[in-house]
């Protein structure tokens, strides 16, 4: 992959005795501590966009007053009018009965009709820019969601009545709770409690070994738990932004264990976590020393054996790489790919995409050349900002009004075992994939020649997850319009780990199948909706059989020829 032009080489001399860019990427990289990251600029100029185009829009605003008082008198005449009890009713934040009763009814019908009022407000404009629409829709929703009469106490009718039932206790546990975080917080360790997950005894446990190892990877072997195994082995590639074992998560939800369960040799790369020597670590470093490395050791442990390859998330953009440069090249290693929760195309990348601009990226990038990495807490703000009534508003509510702290869990643990990322190779990522696009317009180019993911041929299965905030399922769907193989795709419910981690006997899962042949031409997601079959359980085993279809007849056990290294989960999972 062709690296471009890095940041530091000054475009320009300057008259300053000092060197004028490190000051200014200096002076960026400690302003962004106080703005969680985020660009002012980027956000100043698309409220500035709206609000020039507003002024001059008399018209406009004359509706806009117009509709507020249709709402207002609505609202006061009672919130069954206009539809706001029946509105308020379907948002979880005022599903409880008591916000049926007066004043809360009031509250909760006010805060809808704000929320459509804003939403008519800020989109639709003639003139804004579409980008600069659905930030200022995003920011705007940001604000709502904070002054939800569902965050007060004086306005929360479930808080009072919790309240008056413990006489106050709830507050006090809250208000421990709310102490012990900040403890948490100054000492960098995690909250809750989550030492009781522990990595190669409780999660991550899965009886392995490591058989290669470079600076980047280490490459752990699973064998297989039945008599006869399919012959070809299966690449695990996650992605490298948290730990690899939430694919070997507990023994109840471990991917890795389900699929040596069916008879399959597993690999699975485990991605050492990075410091500020790896700076200069790019996208070609992940893909030659990262997957192709990998595939050139399961050669040798292996030999003139093929390989399912799937990747998740990251993982699975980096797969959809490699495998259209070896179907340019005619490397016919690949018997089949599946992408986990994965894109390739980045033009409908979800509301993430909202944080991808020239100025936000600039400054992210000061962030990452002044500490030559990327830190996990430096990305969580933006992650928990896409789902804020989840992971902040409710989480308030619940720990410090109600007092009642969520049991901890492995999805937890693993979330709290963070990553961090080279300079180069997320400045790559977010400029060449998800702002310019280069892998699905064919500019991105691989040992010097371009890929294109029309040249991957084999079997593809991909998965994505109805409310994935990361991997928008349609964006994930989008692999079926890139290639021209044959493509499976599994439509499940959860989000976008908890999809995926999604075993069998998992309570109330279902997911959407159906596969398009090679050659077909586009399917749309919305036809493809109307033609897939919904099915009740895990799609682990729709996978399951899938992967089996496109292998050979299962054999004895065969010879590996890798010597152990040590013994899984391998040494770079334990790097802080």
């Amino acid at each position: 992959m062709t690296k471009p032009q890095t940041p530091e080489q000054p475009r320009f001399g300057s008259v300053f005795p000092i060197d004028s860019e490190a000051f200014d990427r200096s002076l960026h990289a400690s302003a962004a501590r106080y703005t969680a990251g985020l660009s002012p600029i980027a956000l100043s100029q698309a409220w500035w966009d709206w609000t020039a185009h507003l002024a001059a829009s008399p018209g406009r605003r004359a509706d806009l007053l117009t509709s507020a008082a249709t709402k207002g008198a609505a609202v006061f005449s009672g919130p069954a009018a206009g539809g706001y009890a029946d509105k308020a009713a379907s948002d979880i934040r005022f599903g409880d009965v008591a916000w049926r009763t007066w004043p809360f009814s009031f509250w909760a019908a006010a805060h809808k009709a704000q929320e459509e009022w804003w939403a008519e407000a800020v989109t639709g404009l003639r003139g804004q820019s579409a980008s600069h629409e659905k930030v200022n829709a995003f920011a705007v929703r940001q604000m709502l969601d904070m002054a939800s009469p569902s965050n007060f106490m004086a306005t929360n009718p479930e808080v009072q009545r919790q309240t008056l039932r413990e006489g106050g206790q709830n507050l006090v546990r809250g208000g421990r709770h709310f102490q012990a975080d900040l403890e948490h917080l100054r000492s960098g360790e995690p909250t809750p409690d989550l030492s009781a997950f522990v990595v190669g005894e409780t999660v991550a446990a899965t009886p392995g070994d490591v058989v290669f190892r470079n600076h980047l990877i280490e490459l752990i072997r699973y064998a297989p738990t039945t008599d006869a195994v399919h012959p070809e082995p299966i690449l695990l590639i996650p992605a490298w932004i948290m730990k690899y074992y939430i694919l070997d998560l507990s023994p109840h939800n471990s991917l890795v264990r389900f699929l040596v369960a069916q008879g399959h040799t597993v690999y699975c790369i485990s991605w050492r976590n990075p410091d500020a020597n790896d700076r200069d670590q790019g996208m070609d470093d992940y893909l030659s020393d990262g997957l192709m490395a990998a595939l050139d050791a399961i050669g040798l442990d292996r030999p003139d054996t093929r390989v399912h390859a799937a990747g998740y998330c990251l993982g699975g953009t980096l797969l959809s790489i490699a495998a259209a440069a070896m179907g340019r090249d005619g490397d016919t290693r690949l018997a089949s790919v599946s992408f986990l929760a994965a894109q390739a195309d980045f033009t409908e990348a979800g509301e993430l995409s909202l944080f991808i601009n020239d100025s936000q990226l600039a400054l992210l990038e000061d962030m990452m050349w002044k500490a030559g990495v990327l830190k996990a807490e430096q990305m969580a703000g933006t992650f928990q900002l896409l789902k804020s009534n989840d992971l902040i508003w409710s989480r308030m509510l619940r720990d410090y009004m109600m007092g009642v702290r969520s049991e901890p869990n492995d999805l937890m643990a693993w979330n709290a075992d963070t990553t961090r990322m080279p300079y180069r190779m997320h400045s790559e990522y977010l400029r060449r994939l998800y702002l310019n696009n280069d892998l699905a317009e064919e500019r991105l180019n691989v040992d010097g020649k371009p890929v294109a993911l029309s040249d991957i041929r084999v079997p593809v299965f991909a998965v994505g997850t109805e409310r994935d905030h990361v991997a928008p399922w349609k964006s994930a769907y989008k692999i079926q319009a890139l290639t021209d193989a044959e493509v499976t795709f599994a439509l499940a419910s959860g989000g976008h780990n908890g999809g995926i981690v999604s075993e069998p006997g998992h309570p109330r899962r279902h997911y959407l199948i159906h596969t398009t042949p090679e050659h077909t031409g586009h399917v749309g997601p919305d036809e493809w909706i109307e033609l897939a079959e919904q099915r009740d359980g895990s799609w682990w085993t729709a996978w399951a059989e899938w992967l089996g279809a496109q292998s050979l007849i299962k054999v004895m056990a065969p010879k590996t020829n890798l010597e152990t290294l040590c013994a899984a989960p391998g040494t770079y999972v334990f790097q802080d």
